[in-house]
């Protein structure tokens, strides 16, 4: 090679095709000459991926490598993230964040399969997913260069609306448009909406911004029921059949969807700093949840109980700030799967204009004893072995308030 001649540097991009990534696929070609190659995972986006090939190597891209992550997806992140119990802030069941460790993840693969020296992402320099990509980088290989155009200084495309005109210039073609501009992020777990109207947190959700669950009014006046089986806290029986991970998600979806189960208006903390509103839709996943906890209830101890409810929190927020492959997430997998152990029976449900109740569950590991539980005494429980208990339980009230009143004497 001529001295003159500057090696091209390859560069693996996550590619959905959806607005950000589908100008900066070109822009990256555009503005530093790279070899671009296109990463898309398939999460469960439905028909987002349709055409996907095409429309990078349109772009610009030298290569298109689609992988079909959905088993994986269920299997390896979102049963362990069940298991656990992880919602951020009281609502939000993650399921951005929970698939951006994957997409990373592989896309550090195609970069050791491709020989390139970088990898890039489309997130802002606003939001989490740029804390998700590049911690899942540095995790796995820190030797690669890490290229975030939003953090670019000569990146000027520094809104939605001036990617759309970016878009229309290079006849890229994109769904969104300046009046239809909502930034969505869907796979098997949910759908996000953010943007346009949504940035005031004053204005509420119009009925056609949902996309995989109805709007309220129009879910149907007649309930259904489902029953989830689980083995030690896994999901593995839909109405008592044997079922996949993926083909449980996916009806449920449908189904919790049909009644508007699911839906979250969540203004949350960001872990840049910002609040930021946003919808979910999580039909499916709001159902195993419901169902997973109604399970635990039966099935865990009072202080195993108590205990794994503050691991929930914290796992929440490894899942969230995207610290998926740290020793903490992993040694709290190794605690939860502990308390899986009994977590076995199912749960019968019912879907109503949104709501998703429990409507009974059994286990044969259960520690609910219906003799004991009954109000009626018997020979299993003496109810005077509870004086000598609250003499004892009470006694710190009971100095502290004698101590007190001497005090104020």
């Amino acid at each position: 090679m001529a001295k003159s001649q500057k090696k091209i540097q390859k560069v693996v991009l996550a590619y959905s095709g959806g607005l950000d990534t589908s100008v900066i696929l070109p822009w990256l070609k555009e503005t530093y000459g790279y070899d671009v190659i296109a990463f898309a995972a398939e999460l469960g986006q439905g028909d987002e991926l349709a055409g996907i090939k095409r429309k990078a190597l349109d772009s610009g891209a030298s290569k298109c490598i689609v992988k079909d992550l959905r088993k994986e997806f269920v299997e390896d992140y979102l049963w362990p993230m069940l298991k656990a119990g992880a919602v951020y802030e009281n609502k939000y069941l993650l399921g951005t964040s929970i698939a951006r460790p994957l997409i990373a993840k592989h896309q550090v693969d195609v970069a050791h399969a491709e020989g390139a020296t970088a990898v890039a992402h489309g997130a802002t320099g606003k939001g989490n997913d740029q804390v998700r990509f590049e911690l899942t980088f540095m995790a796995i290989d820190p030797s690669l260069q890490i290229i975030a155009p939003w953090k670019d200084p000569n990146f000027k495309l520094t809104s939605r609306e001036a990617a759309v005109d970016y878009a229309k210039k290079h006849k890229i073609p994109v769904d969104q448009t300046k009046k239809k501009i909502y930034s969505r992020d869907r796979n098997l777990w949910h759908i996000s909406h953010e943007g346009a109207d949504l940035e005031d947190p004053a204005n509420e959700p119009k009925d056609d911004l949902f996309v995989i669950s109805q709007p309220i009014s129009k879910t149907p006046d007649k309930p259904d029921y489902v029953s989830v089986g689980f083995f030690e806290g896994v999901p593995v029986k839909l109405n008592g059949k044997l079922t996949s991970g993926v083909k449980i998600i996916e009806s449920l979806n449908d189904l919790g969807g049909k009644h508007g189960v699911g839906q979250v208006d969540l203004v949350e903390n960001r872990l840049v700093g910002i609040k930021s509103r946003g919808v979910y839709e999580t039909p499916g996943g709001t159902i195993l949840m419901t169902a997973h906890h109604a399970l635990e209830t039966l099935t865990l101890d009072r202080e195993t109980m108590h205990y794994k409810q503050q691991i929930a929190l914290k796992y929440a927020d490894l899942v969230y700030y995207g610290q998926w492959f740290s020793p903490l997430r992993e040694a709290l997998d190794a605690f939860v799967e502990v308390t899986q152990r009994n977590v076995t029976g199912e749960v019968k449900l019912k879907l109503f204009k949104g709501q998703c109740t429990l409507a009974g569950a059994t286990s044969p590991n259960s520690l609910y004893q219906t003799d004991l539980a009954s109000f009626k005494m018997g020979a299993e429980y003496d109810p005077t072995d509870a004086t000598g208990f609250i003499r004892l339980f009470g006694l710190p009230l009971r100095v502290a308030a004698i101590v007190n009143g001497k005090k104020q004497k």
